[in-house]
């Protein structure tokens, strides 16, 4: 891809993205691109010994080096595990982070999940992608319209998830891996075995599409749309 773009992945806690699209950050930021993780919450509440304040600084230093590993930028917002809400005030919050950044493209998480933060965050998301892209909602910064919103592959978000868009991942499958590792959950989780599963998702994904490691997107089903007007012959 010769034009540089910015890509911008808002997950519920640190290391949603990181996990679930982190190969292709990994892949846009060694091509030279702009990449943002923005994380609503640190993910602090469910370790086994630190408390929420101990385990919210830890995940705040992961998800630093995560970015710093792949040549991306984390922020890390202001609000608590578990207890996301989605408000306006909150929506308008991320709509002006995005007026601010300007990403072209925006990830976020698909909106049916066990999770309540998840889904949450999906509609945050939605909400302040619209409202970003609208003059009328007088914000202290201008307009500004992201090219395409895309929703990753969760295992904790799988109620009608359908992959429509598939992204080769396999140059920078060795990066994206090594540095997930720099979240502690994510190798030595008692509850789920994150690193496996993520890793073997990337080469059922790249099975599916013909390459060695993808990863697999969907869409607004009013997305789905392709328009010619011939229909293609290969």
């Amino acid at each position: 891809m010769d034009k540089k773009v910015h890509i911008m992945a808002i997950g519920a806690h640190a290391g949603d993205m990181d996990l679930t699209c982190g190969g292709i950050l990994a892949k846009y930021a060694m091509e030279g691109h702009r990449v943002t993780l923005v994380h609503m919450t640190p993910g602090e509440k469910g370790h086994p010994i630190l408390n929420d304040e101990e385990y919210a600084k830890q995940k705040l230093e992961e998800a630093k080096e995560f970015a710093d590993k792949i040549g991306a930028e984390a922020l890390m917002l202001p609000y608590r595990d578990g207890e996301l809400e989605d408000t306006d005030e909150v929506k308008f919050h991320v709509c002006d982070i995005i007026r601010q950044y300007k990403p072209d493209i925006l990830i976020t998480h698909w909106k049916n999940s066990m999770h309540k933060d998840h889904a949450a965050t999906y509609r945050i998301v939605q909400d302040a992608y619209f409202y970003a892209g609208i003059k009328s909602f007088n914000r202290d910064l201008p307009e500004h319209s992201v090219s395409g919103l895309y929703f990753a592959e969760n295992w904790e978000d799988p109620y009608d998830f359908k992959p429509y868009v598939y992204i080769d991942i396999s140059s920078a499958y060795d990066k994206w891996i090594e540095a997930i590792k720099s979240y502690e959950f994510v190798s030595n989780s008692p509850y789920f075995k994150y690193l496996e599963y993520y890793s073997a998702l990337s080469v059922v994904r790249g099975a599916e599409c013909r390459k060695d490691k993808a990863e697999a997107f969907a869409v607004d089903p009013l997305s789905m749309k392709q328009i010619f007007e011939y229909f293609p012959v290969k």
